[in-house]
């Protein structure tokens, strides 16, 4: 993973000391790319650049052990399965720092032309997370994964053959699987921390509170999405930023 931060994606890094140094976090981020380098992108982050290094845990979904070769990987990077009792035990009992892509697999599945467009934020499964652990959410933008590895079609009849999730058309077609992670593009990746959002006012009991559960995740949703915007307006390059 050091050679895709330090010389492939070239990544800049932002505000890492909104980062905290000590207990338990929520890092909430935008998602893309057919076999997704943002997440092990954000974990080098936090273990290269920031003052007090910390392993950061993946919330992610199972669909990845359908895929020859990544469930291993995924698993040696940090992912964990998407499951409350994860999260809680990881970020409340543990203290430890949690990443959570709320866009989902539906974000994986972005063709070009939708890049840096956020997809809907579920029902608010994280803000609920974060509330019963009382644990303060980071929102994380990302550029540069939408480049590196670009979808430009889906083949619905191979999904159905291999069972796979999708099956995309991109430039590391037809080698995607096992050795597309070697073939992402040298897309220059700019990674922003934004302000923590403090949770410690909200308990358990306002995961019922629906209007507020889903008035949380919108702001939150457009906080990346303007950060994302504001990121691609100021980047001169796709490759060298």
């Amino acid at each position: 993973m050091n050679f895709y931060y330090r010389y492939w994606f070239r990544v800049d890094a932002q505000g890492l000391e909104n980062v905290p140094s000590a207990g338990g976090a929520l890092l909430v981020s935008n998602h893309s790319g057919a076999i997704p380098p943002d997440g092990p992108m954000i974990m080098q982050a936090l273990r290269n650049e920031h003052p007090e290094p910390r392993p950061l845990y993946m919330l992610g979904e199972h669909w990845f052990k359908g895929y020859p070769g990544v469930g291993m990987l995924t698993n040696k990077l940090g992912l964990v399965a998407a499951h409350p009792e994860n999260a809680q035990r990881l970020l409340h009992d543990e203290g430890r720092l949690v990443l959570a892509f709320p866009e989902g697999a539906k974000a994986t599945r972005k063709l070009f032309w939708q890049r840096y467009r956020l997809r809907r934020f579920g029902r608010g499964g994280f803000v609920k997370t974060a509330m019963r652990a009382g644990v303060p959410i980071v929102p994380v933008a990302v550029i540069g994964a939408e480049e590196a590895m670009p979808i430009f079609a889906h083949v619905p009849l191979l999904e159905r053959v291999t069972g796979l999730i999708y099956f995309p058309i991109n430039h590391a077609f037809p080698h995607f699987g096992l050795f597309a992670g070697l073939m992402y593009l040298p897309a220059k990746f700019k990674i922003r921390f934004l302000e923590p959002i403090d949770m410690s006012g909200f308990g358990p009991e306002e995961t019922e509170d629906l209007e507020l559960v889903q008035s949380l995740t919108h702001q939150i949703r457009e906080r990346i999405q303007a950060e994302v915007d504001a990121l691609i307006h100021s980047r001169t390059s796709v490759w060298f930023g």
